[in-house]
């Protein structure tokens, strides 16, 4: 199956996007870019409130996929129903084939606690993937500096998703700081999760997420005491979590752990 974009014409433009503003990025997303199924995947922190909000004056009805997996903190939950009145956003709730109660009875209790990569993969990896399998490309409020797992993520990425589908992923925030996403927020005035106020750094799922202490990584507080960082839908991401360093005869070797 042909790519949507030469190979040649993705370096180019990464070459290009290092030095463009997130504004000049997604105008090429959503407008100039001749793809036509595109959308905004958002978990409603304060990187994805910047983004949504730069793309709604470009594309008012362009779709934000949101994972409702049933898990998520009610303070979370709110704040997607206050900004998506104050943007006017077109949310587009994915979720998985179980309840919450449904998981429990066929996998058992506290699932997210006994073997979160799973948990993840019923309630964010496959929903995901389906959504995926009906655009051309997605927009993402992931930042380099956010996590390892994340420092060498291109601003635009295109990759086979599955077998005979190509998909194009811009990440038009990737060089931010967490800096500039807050500063973003305070010049135009657009509200944010309350749970930053309590210490909250990167917010996900309630029973998988909890407050920092001081001087943690930024993503300490997600998937806490687990070999975990990454759910799963960012998939190059998700595999640079699964390289450890084994030391070997007096020498440090990458090796892959389990995969999410």
């Amino acid at each position: 199956m042909e790519p949507l974009l030469p190979e040649d014409q993705v370096l180019e433009l990464n070459a290009r996007f290092e030095e463009a503003s997130p504004q000049e990025i997604l105008r090429w997303a959503l407008r100039d870019s001749g793809l036509k199924r595109v959308a905004i995947a958002s978990a409603f922190q304060a990187e994805g409130t910047a983004i949504m909000h730069m793309a709604v004056q470009l594309d008012p009805d362009v779709p934000v996929l949101f994972l409702e997996t049933g898990f998520h903190f009610a303070e979370t939950l709110a704040f997607k129903e206050r900004l998506t009145e104050r943007l006017g956003l077109n949310v587009v709730e994915l979720t998985g084939d179980h309840t919450v109660e449904g998981q429990a009875a066929e996998f058992g209790e506290r699932l997210y606690e006994r073997d979160p990569h799973l948990c993840c993969e019923l309630n964010k990896v496959i929903p995901f993937q389906r959504a995926l399998r009906g655009l051309d490309l997605w927009i993402t409020g992931m930042r380099r500096d956010s996590s390892w797992t994340r420092k060498d993520s291109p601003i635009l990425d295109q990759y086979e998703l599955e077998e005979g589908k190509t998909l194009v992923k811009v990440n038009p925030i990737a060089n931010w700081t967490k800096r500039d996403a807050w500063r973003y927020l305070k010049e135009h005035d657009l509200p944010h999760n309350p749970l930053y106020d309590l210490g909250y750094a990167s917010i996900g799922c309630a029973p998988c997420t909890r407050m920092l202490f001081a001087g943690e990584d930024e993503r300490a507080g997600r998937w806490a005491g687990q070999s975990k960082t990454e759910c799963g839908i960012h998939v190059p991401e998700s595999a640079n979590q699964d390289q450890v360093l084994v030391p070997e005869a007096g020498t440090e070797e990458l090796a892959t752990s389990g995969s999410s």
